[in-house]
C-alpha cells in the first residue's frame, strides 16, 4: 500500500506539471498572476503549420577579406607618406595581394621594417627590381584570413538577428549551418519579399567626395575616380529617376559610427527621410571632414548607390546627418532598421528559399489533426474490444501519453511540425505496442494457471526488458536523426524522442499502477483480458 501511494503521488505530480505547461497552449486568456509566476510558453508551430519563410544564406566571406585588403592599401598609403618613404603606386592585385612599387630601391629595408611593425597581419611575399623599379608583394596571412572569414559569418549572423528582431518577427529561428551558411526561419511573415530585401541588404554606408568637373559618361576617367548610379527625386513630378555621378574612390567615413537611425518627415516636401546620429568618435570625424571640404559636394552612398550629394556649406558639428531621397515610409523604416543593426561585413546570397502560405499551414494542421484523431480512435476501439477492461487501462495510459508529449513540447520550447505530428502518431502506435506485449505475457501466465496478481507481476517483469530494448534502440535512432537531420527530419525526431520516453512512463508505470490498485486495493479476483 505504501508503494502504491508513492507511485500514485509520482504520477499525479508528473501529470500536474504537464497540465501546467499545456494550459497556455489550450487557453490564451490566462490570468495575469499565472503569466507572472507559472510557465506561459505555448507550443510553437513550425513553418509548415503556421506559414512563413525558410531561407538558407551563404556569407561571401572572401569579400570580407578583400575589403580588409583594400582598407590596408589606404592605411599603407597614409603610413608611407607620414614616414616619408617614397613610393609610386600601392594597389591590390587580382589575386588579393598588396603590390607596392617603390620610387627608390634604397627604401626597401625601411618598407620591410614598417610592414613588420605596423602591419603584422601581412606576410612579406616577394621583392624584385626590374628596369629600375622595385616592386614588393605582401599578403594577408592564412591564419588572419581564416579569422576574418569566421568573424564575417559570426557578425553576419548577429546583424541579421538584430534586423529581424527590429522587423518584428515573433519566434524567429536563426542559426549557423556549416562554415559559411546561415539558416533563417521566419514564421508568420506576410511579406516575404520585404523580409528578403531587409535580410540581404548589405547596408554599407559610405561618405565620398564628388569628383568635380568629371563627366560620368566619359570613356576614360582620371585615376582614383569611379562612376556610381545616383537616385534623384523630382519634387515637381514626385518621381524618382536614376543618373550617374563620378566620385572619388577614397571613402572618408563609413556607417560604422552610427548609433541611431530614425525616420523623419521633410515638412517642405512632406516626404520621409532617415536622420543619422554618430557616436563621439564619428561626430569628431564628420566635423573634421566637413570642415576640410567646405564648398565641396559630399556624396552619401548606400550599397554603391548615391542617394544625395549636397554641397557642404560649413563645418557640421553635433554628430548628425541625414539621407534624403524618394523613400516610401516603409522603405525609410527598413533603411533605418538596417542602419541601426549595422552593415553586413560581407554580402550574402540566398541558396534556398521556401515560402509556406498560412492557408496551406491551416490545411496541414487540419489534415494532421484529423489523421491523429482517426488513428487514435481506431486504436482505442481495438484495445477496448480485444482486451476488454485491460484495453481500457491501456487507453487511459495512451491518453496520458499524448498529454505528456504536448506538454513536453511546450516545456522544452520545441517546434511542432507536420513530420512532428507523424512522429506523435507513430509514438501512439508504439505505446499501444508496449501494452500489447505486456498483455500477451499476462495471458500466457494466466494460461499456465497462475493467480491474477502473479500473472501481472510476471507479465510486466518479462515484457519490460523487451520493451526497453525496442524503445532504447528507436530512441538512439531518433537522437541521430535530430543531430544530423534538417528541419522537417528534426521535427519528426523531436516528437519521436519525447513520445518514446512518455510511452515508457505510461506503459510501464501508469498501467502497472492501475493493475496493482485493482488487484491489491480493490482485491479483484479475475482480470478481464
Amino acid at each position: 500500500m505504501k508503494d502504491l501511494r508513492w507511485r500514485a503521488i509520482l504520477i499525479a505530480g508528473v501529470m500536474l506539471v504537464a497540465i501546467v505547461y499545456l494550459l497556455p497552449s489550450l487557453n490564451a486568456s490566462l490570468p495575469a498572476w499565472w503569466k507572472e509566476t507559472l510557465p506561459n510558453d505555448k507550443i510553437h508551430l513550425g513553418l509548415d503549420l503556421q506559414g512563413g519563410m525558410h531561407l538558407v544564406l551563404e556569407v561571401q566571406a572572401d569579400e570580407a577579406v578583400r575589403t580588409t585588403v583594400e582598407r590596408l592599401v589606404d592605411e599603407m598609403k597614409d603610413t608611407l607618406r607620414s614616414e616619408r618613404i617614397p613610393f609610386r603606386t600601392i594597389k591590390r592585385t587580382k589575386g588579393g595581394d598588396i603590390q607596392v612599387e617603390l620610387a627608390d630601391a634604397g627604401a626597401l629595408d625601411s618598407l620591410r621594417s614598417l610592414v613588420e611593425k605596423q602591419f603584422p597581419i601581412l606576410d612579406w611575399v616577394a621583392a624584385a627590381t626590374e628596369e629600375g623599379a622595385t616592386t614588393v608583394l605582401c599578403r594577408i596571412s592564412e591564419k588572419e584570413a581564416a579569422r576574418i572569414r569566421d568573424l564575417a559569418v559570426k557578425q553576419a549572423l548577429e546583424t541579421i538577428r538584430n534586423r529581424i528582431d527590429q522587423f518584428g518577427v515573433s519566434e524567429p529561428d536563426i542559426r549557423p549551418q556549416g562554415e559559411d551558411r546561415i539558416l533563417v526561419q521566419l514564421p508568420g511573415v506576410k511579406d516575404p519579399q520585404r523580409a528578403i530585401d531587409l535580410i540581404g541588404k548589405t547596408a554599407l554606408l559610405e561618405f565620398k567626395l564628388v569628383a568635380e568637373g568629371v563627366d560620368p559618361n566619359a570613356k576614360s576617367l582620371p585615376p582614383g575616380v569611379r562612376v556610381h548610379p545616383m537616385k534623384r527625386f523630382d519634387p515637381n513630378t514626385g518621381r524618382t529617376f536614376e543618373t550617374k555621378i563620378a566620385l572619388k574612390d577614397r571613402t572618408l567615413m563609413t556607417g560604422e559610427y552610427i548609433t541611431n537611425a530614425s525616420v523623419r518627415i521633410d515638412t517642405q516636401y512632406n516626404t520621409p527621410y532617415v536622420a543619422l546620429e554618430f557616436d563621439p568618435q564619428g561626430a569628431r570625424l564628420f566635423e573634421r571632414i566637413t570642415g576640410e571640404h567646405v564648398k565641396e559636394r559630399l556624396a552619401i552612398v548606400l550599397d554603391g548607390v548615391v542617394y544625395s550629394a549636397p554641397v557642404i556649406q560649413e563645418k557640421i558639428g553635433g554628430g548628425r546627418a541625414s539621407i534624403t531621397g524618394s523613400f516610401s515610409m516603409e522603405e525609410a523604416r527598413d533603411l533605418a532598421i538596417v542602419l541601426r543593426a549595422g552593415a553586413l561585413p560581407a554580402p550574402v546570397t540566398i541558396l534556398e528559399e521556401r515560402t509556406v502560405g498560412p492557408s496551406l499551414g491551416a490545411d496541414s494542421i487540419h489534415q494532421g489533426f484529423l489523421s491523429m484523431v482517426v488513428g487514435s480512435v481506431l486504436i482505442l476501439l481495438f484495445m477496448a474490444v480485444y482486451y476488454r477492461v485491460s484495453g481500457v487501462i491501456a487507453n487511459v495510459a495512451l491518453v496520458l501519453n499524448v498529454v505528456l508529449i504536448m506538454a513536453a513540447l511546450a516545456a522544452f520550447r520545441a517546434t511542432l511540425t507536420l513530420p512532428g505530428i507523424a512522429g506523435i502518431i507513430l509514438t501512439i502506435g508504439m505505446a499501444v505496442d508496449a501494452n500489447v506485449l505486456i498483455f500477451e505475457r499476462i495471458r500466457e501466465e494466466l494460461r499456465l494457471g497462475k493467480t491474477p496478481r502473479a500473472a501481472v507481476d510476471a507479465g510486466f517483469a518479462r515484457a519490460t526488458l523487451t520493451i526497453l530494448d525496442a524503445n532504447i534502440t528507436t530512441l538512439i535512432a531518433a537522437v541521430v536523426l535530430f543531430q544530423f537531420g534538417t528541419g522537417p527530419v528534426k521535427g519528426f525526431a523531436v516528437t519521436l524522442s519525447i513520445g518514446i520516453v512518455a510511452s515508457l512512463f505510461t506503459a510501464i508505470i501508469v498501467s502497472r499502477l492501475i493493475f496493482d490498485y485493482l488487484l491489491v486495493q480493490r482485491r479483484v479476483r479475475s482480470i478481464s483480458i
